[in-house]
């Protein structure tokens, strides 16, 4: 197991084995993140092209912040960047948008893989939504400087997620305990 500080030290000279340890360390953490952006081959692609750009970009790395983070950002914005012109953005009305608050604690009963499972579900605006704001912590002017839409329509994606999430939810609560 080698630290951080071997492990860029080796990138940057070319060092074949540090790549791919680099890789073997962080490509798993790294592939949760592109799967809940995107599914399958996709997220594949997208992993691999992330970890392409931090190779390349490994010299601009400055350590303020640990090394996984670095790559996660990277990660995320090559996942972004996938999808841009790629996902529906649609609006939410007020009335669709009330209520979808309560009952959010159900999220607690599921493993993590069946919870990815339903975000994988969503139509593709909602899933990168709720991902950025929820997963990812962004406020909604962020997402909305990110994928060039307005904070409104972040705003509706994000109730949208969590209206067709609660309803994911309520469904396969009745289903395993009914």
């Amino acid at each position: 197991m080698y630290t951080d500080a071997e492990l860029i030290a080796g990138c940057k000279k070319g060092d074949r084995t540090m790549q791919k340890a680099l890789y073997d360390t962080y490509a798993p953490r790294l592939m949760v993140v592109c799967l809940r952006y995107a599914d399958g081959e996709e997220a594949q692609d997208i992993l691999q092209e992330a970890m392409v750009k931090a190779f390349k970009g490994l010299e601009n790395f400055r350590g303020e912040s640990h090394l996984y983070y670095w790559l996660k950002r990277i990660t995320i914005n090559t996942a972004l960047n996938s999808l841009r012109g790629k996902i529906n953005l649609l609006t939410v009305s007020g009335k669709e948008a009330q209520g979808i608050e309560k009952e959010w604690d159900a999220i607690d009963e599921f493993e993590f893989g069946e919870l990815i499972e339903m975000i994988q579900s969503l139509p593709s605006g909602c899933r990168t939504v709720f991902n950025l704001y929820v997963i990812e912590g962004f406020k909604h002017e962020e997402i909305a400087e990110q994928l060039g839409v307005s904070v409104g329509t972040s705003k509706s994606q994000l109730s949208r997620a969590k209206l067709l999430l609660q309803e994911k939810l309520k469904r396969e609560e009745l289903r395993s305990h009914g």
